[in-house]
């Protein structure tokens, strides 16, 4: 199957989101895919956020994460999933946000200053410290994180696009049908 990064990619509002939503489809284990699976995909994903992430500004040009520090930088995108996925439904979890600054520290430690690891702690850390967390929501849809920067907060999708526009031909393909004698 092609693959490339695309805007719709990185349409979290903030690195640490767009990493954690390198799993297309988390919640559908029959139809789930790790984009940093296959390691080629990993190593662009750099490239393309410096081209495409909302907060491109804060780090410009970033490295691809080191080989030895691959694991380190997995398991920072899944406690980075896991705590806001948490905060979002119900207000967060004191040992979800251990786990997370656990995961955190160690990438800190490790990874090399200008990589997408290190970039991606920077950015956890201004998620964490985000004045309006209610801004943070989950996709309708795909069930992507994402910041609601809509001026009302009534933003459902995580681009309208393409999430948006998949649930409202969904809408109507089923509007449709029930009409249909």
């Amino acid at each position: 199957m092609s693959f490339s990064w695309t805007p719709h990619r990185f349409a979290g509002g903030a690195l640490a989101l767009d990493v954690a939503n390198s799993v297309v489809l988390r919640h559908d284990a029959t139809r789930r895919i790790d984009r940093f699976a296959v390691r080629d995909q990993m190593q662009d994903f750099p490239r393309a956020a410096a081209e495409f992430c909302a907060e491109r500004a804060l780090f410009g040009d970033i490295a691809p994460v080191a080989a030895e520090n691959e694991t380190d930088f997995l398991a920072l995108r899944e406690a980075i999933d896991r705590y806001f996925r948490k905060r979002i439904l119900d207000g967060g979890d004191d040992q979800l946000l251990a786990g997370l600054l656990e995961a955190l520290a160690k990438v800190l430690r490790e990874a090399s200053p200008g990589s997408v690891a290190a970039a991606t702690a920077h950015s956890v850390l201004r998620l964490v410290a985000m004045p309006d967390p209610e801004r943070m929501k989950i996709c309708g849809n795909c069930g992507w994180l994402f910041i609601d920067r809509s001026k009302n907060r009534s933003r459902a999708w995580c681009d309208m696009a393409v999430c948006g526009n998949r649930a409202k031909a969904n809408r109507h393909y089923r509007r449709k049908k029930e009409e249909t004698p």
